[in-house]
């Protein structure tokens, strides 16, 4: 199938279980929670997304026609930048990555030794393959991914509260605070809740610290 990708850049991942690990970010176009349109954001099922993903022309975006196609690119995008070492890791995200990443795709990535990695809101079923499955749910939508590596609750979100997922099946449970004007209240709230319940823990934006993208 082809593939609409934003952009494709290789950085250190800055949230979550995986802090401070060089990886390639391969972001695809689309979400199926808001537009990206300015114009939509009120109303929107997530309405407080801090990124850019509508288009294809970031740098390293376009549009790819086969799996290999894509995961040549990923692969060059590692080799470009990293010296020596390390597994080959390439974080898929968006938007929403699980409207277009499919089988074909993980083992074209796998097939150049790369770990796969998804970032993803869990409305849409994770192909089988995949490495580590990063769940960030939001508030009045239809999570159907219940269980993964790691859960980043953007946090506070009205109408969704971390005891929602307290059955859930994950491995890292992670409170992440929410960016904007709040920020710097959504953080001590985040800290106060990670201090008295222990199963969660605090995550940052290390790369927006670091001005790294």
């Amino acid at each position: 199938m082809p593939y609409a990708v934003k952009e494709i850049y290789y950085t250190l991942q800055g949230e979550g279980a995986q802090t401070g690990r060089a990886a390639v970010f391969c972001r695809f176009a689309g979400c199926n929670l808001w537009s990206g349109r300015e114009e939509d954001r009120v109303g929107a099922a997530c309405d407080f997304c801090d990124t850019q993903f509508v288009g294809t022309d970031g740098p390293g975006g376009g549009k790819f026609t086969t799996a290999d196609e894509l995961a040549e690119a990923i692969a060059l995008a590692w080799l470009a930048e990293q010296k020596d070492g390390g597994t080959p890791y390439v974080v898929f995200t968006g938007g929403e990555p699980l409207l277009q990443l499919d089988e074909d795709l993980i083992k074209a990535v796998h097939a150049r030794a790369f770990e796969a990695a998804i970032e993803t809101n869990g409305t849409q079923p994770v192909p089988p393959g995949v490495d580590w499955v990063c769940v960030s749910p939001k508030a009045n939508s239809d999570c159907v991914v219940c269980r993964g590596d790691e859960l980043k609750l953007v946090y506070p979100q009205p109408d969704l509260a971390p005891e929602t997922f307290a059955d859930w099946e994950f491995r890292h449970f992670f409170l992440q605070p929410m960016d904007g004007p709040d920020r710097h209240a959504n953080t001590e709230r985040a800290l106060a809740y990670c201090m008295a319940h222990p199963k969660w823990r605090l995550s940052l934006q290390t790369h927006k610290l670091l001005g790294i993208p």
